[in-house]
């Protein structure tokens, strides 16, 4: 029998600080060649120890469990050398979210679902060091009326996630239903984002790919790295897409599109091609990586990283279907005043 540790998959899930709660976990299950027919509510259930059936028997419900690709029911028999990929919302977080009148920038709102436009300084979950001031402070505040959302339950609220330190459109779901086909949507990988990064250098290609197996940093758990999988069972399938939208002198302005969406990865992947974002400091953006080596440049540089005091990366837009009326919806966003103002100081020295 195979499987591979629960892992998760989310859109820069947390904050660079410290973990957080992940929004679902995933397991994936290869059956063991012995193993005799039984229902698969039944066989999760004895094999993953600590949670109940009634909970797979949701995730069933919900699609959120296939069997060789295909979705099945609750009632499925397992036959031997099946690979079961299950995703299972998360219980309830160690940290209980209270309401607080904190600005938020609300995109588009009806009765099933919320965008918002989050300003890069704001924590999205409570955890270690921040235990409030979070955007969910921020949404249990604003729906503090609405007498179906609780902002604890994690079958309601932020549907995926991005840094502290990366601004953009998130999701949110304001009923269950909402919630889990919102969900699918993001495992299928159906949804349609794109992120805008200006990185170090200047990138050769107008268009690439960048196809590499994503895993925590052994040195530093607060880290990711590319790993080939045959040499770490543990990584997983990452796939970023990226154009060029502007070059500069020594730094290069892209918008990514993600085929997936792993933990930093369109930070870790840009690294990985010898780009990396500019200001991340948790990848060593925020050191002069390409240009000159006069104080002139070094004090430009300093004055960018006072402009933009974090990766210059935006979570420009998001497209998914509407839970409810079916129709497709798409959302744009201007870019922040701190990483505008970046782009227009590269431009000036571009043209200097």
């Amino acid at each position: 029998m195979i499987i591979d540790d629960k892992y998760y998959e989310d859109d820069e899930p947390g904050d660079d600080s410290q973990p957080k709660p992940d929004l679902y976990e995933h397991h994936r299950i290869v059956v063991d060649k012995g193993q005799g027919l039984i229902r698969i509510d039944k066989y999760l259930t004895n094999l993953l120890g600590g949670v109940s059936r009634t909970r797979f028997q949701n995730a069933a419900d919900f699609g959120f469990i296939t069997v060789n690709g295909e979705t099945v029911k609750s009632s499925y028999r397992v036959k031997p050398l099946d690979e079961i990929v299950i995703s299972l919302e998360t219980p309830p977080s160690d940290y209980t979210i209270v309401p607080q009148d904190i600005p938020l920038s609300v995109v588009f709102e009806d009765d099933d679902i919320m965008v918002v436009n989050k300003t890069p300084d704001m924590v999205v979950h409570p955890g270690v060091g921040n235990l409030d001031g979070t955007l969910l402070n921020a949404i249990a505040w604003y729906l503090r009326d609405n007498p179906k959302f609780d902002v604890n339950n994690p079958r309601v609220g932020l549907v995926h996630r991005i840094d502290k330190d990366t601004s953009g459109l998130l999701l949110i779901a304001k009923n269950e239903q909402a919630k889990s086909f919102l969900g699918k949507q993001f495992q299928d990988k159906t949804t349609k984002r794109t992120y805008n990064a200006l990185v170090w250098g200047i990138v050769k290609d107008d268009t690439g790919t960048v196809d590499g197996a994503l895993a925590r940093n052994p040195k530093d758990r607060m880290q990711f790295c590319v790993f080939d999988p045959d040499e770490n069972p543990l990584a997983k399938h990452a796939v970023t897409h990226y154009r060029v939208l502007r070059r500069f002198k020594y730094t290069t302005l892209l918008e990514c599109n993600l085929e997936t969406g792993r933990t930093h990865q369109i930070r870790v992947h840009m690294k990985h091609i010898g780009h990396t974002l500019f200001n991340d400091e948790r990848y060593g953006g925020n050191e002069i990586l390409f240009g000159e080596r006069t104080a002139k440049y070094k004090q430009f540089v300093g004055n960018c990283f006072e402009v933009c005091p974090r990766q210059a990366l935006h979570a420009k837009t998001l497209g998914f279907v509407h839970p409810t009326t079916g129709e497709e919806l798409f959302f744009d966003t201007e870019l922040p005043h701190d990483f505008q103002a970046l782009l227009d100081k590269w431009e000036r020295y571009s043209l200097a």
